[in-house]
């Protein structure tokens, strides 16, 4: 299926939806460093990056009606100006590329439509604009007016009697959830263009942490994977009382488990200065930044607005110490391949890779819209 990429920062979407069979003949990136890190990995020949079509490019100059033949739209509009840690200025903020989103739609007609975002988007205070997006995106072709707020747009949007060019859906997600070794909680938006008579569903978690637990402190199958010492009580208060109910219970939980650090790094060593696996000095505990523990998934990674902050970008290793990832080591976290390279420097590198969506979630999403559009026989709805 061919799509097209919108804001691919270093690749993380990108490639998980490469990795779901959809081809890209389109992708666009604002910023240098990462388009410079695409390139790079695609001179170096990596699986799926090497066909990549990247491009340094402002979204606003693309004239995507010369892109008709789309099967997807795909991309993550910058997240700044809905993040916790910014000014949360939202639609007020130049940086807000919602509207360019959907230009991109209105113009290009693609068949699915998958965008994300931070969760904060779906918080009390941009709920509003997530819900006029949503609209919007039902409706790209009802454009705002001149002088219009959202709220008004949205207004109308709702009351027009012009049928629906997509089925929009929206939900939480939790990268974790799919296979990714990351908690980070995302907007997921999916859309369906009305004309294929489909209607999108929200995405049905494939890993979870009660599985985890079972194998961790019921079965113990965790610990001799690893081939250590089997721990009998889990470090966090809340798995404690989970891990007792899971016993009582002595029902085994579906799916698979969460995928943990310990479950991603086991095979590559304390750095050794090669292929980004260089250790940076300076990690340390503080308030509100404790680190990531080896056996769970690692706290979400951060980009930082003046550099790393320290608790998001560290482990914590077996005997209590802390240490920063190295980039290696966030690459994996991300789900990128061990011979894709950041050229730039660590900290620059760790931007990049704490505004990445973790692979295996874009890849999870990914074969979810294929796997709906594949559904012959669905409900129909008025």
């Amino acid at each position: 299926m061919q799509s097209a990429e919108l804001f691919a920062g270093c690749g993380g979407l990108a490639l998980g939806m490469s990795q779901a069979g959809f081809r890209h003949l389109y992708m666009a990136e604002f910023d240098r460093d990462a388009v410079a890190t695409v390139l790079h990995n695609k001179a170096k020949g990596v699986e799926h990056v090497r066909d990549w079509p990247m491009g340094l490019e402002d979204v606003r100059n693309i004239d995507w009606r010369k892109l008709t033949s789309l099967d997807l739209v795909s991309g993550g509009p910058p997240c700044q100006p809905f993040g916790i840690g910014g000014k949360k200025r939202g639609n007020n903020d130049d940086r807000d590329m919602w509207p360019e989103a959907i230009r991109a739609i209105r113009e290009a007609k693609p068949k699915l439509i998958l965008f994300e975002n931070v969760r904060n988007l779906a918080g009390p205070r941009f709920r509003p604009y997530l819900e006029w997006i949503i609209a919007h995106l039902e409706r790209p072709n009802l454009i705002c007016r001149t002088g219009e707020s959202h709220v008004e747009h949205q207004a109308r949007l709702s009351l027009s009697k012009v049928r629906k060019d997509y089925r929009v859906v929206w939900q939480i997600v939790n990268a974790a959830d799919f296979g990714a070794a990351q908690i980070r909680h995302r907007v997921l938006i999916f859309g369906i263009r009305n004309d294929l008579d489909i209607v999108p569903r929200q995405m049905a978690a494939t890993h979870s942490r009660d599985r985890l637990l079972w194998e961790q402190y019921v079965t113990g199958d965790y610990w001799s994977r690893h081939r250590i010492k089997r721990r009998h009580s889990p470090t966090l208060r809340q798995d404690k009382s989970r891990v007792e109910l899971l016993a009582r219970a002595k029902v085994e939980p579906v799916g698979l488990p969460w995928v943990t650090i310990r479950d991603v790094l086991a095979d590559l060593g304390e750095p050794n200065g090669k292929r980004n696996h260089v250790l940076q000095s300076g990690a340390r505990v503080y308030p509100g930044h404790t680190g990531s523990l080896l056996d769970l998934p690692a706290k979400a990674l951060k980009a930082g607005d003046h550099g790393v902050p320290g608790g998001e970008n560290m482990m914590v290793r077996d005997n209590g110490t802390v240490r920063y990832f190295t980039t290696r080591e966030a690459a994996r976290l991300v789900g990128l391949p061990d011979n894709y390279e950041f050229p730039r420097s660590w900290t620059e590198s760790m931007r990049q890779l704490g505004n990445a969506v973790p692979a295996p979630l874009g890849a999870a999403a990914g074969r979810w819209l294929t796997a709906q559009v594949g559904v012959r026989r669905v409900r129909r709805v008025a």
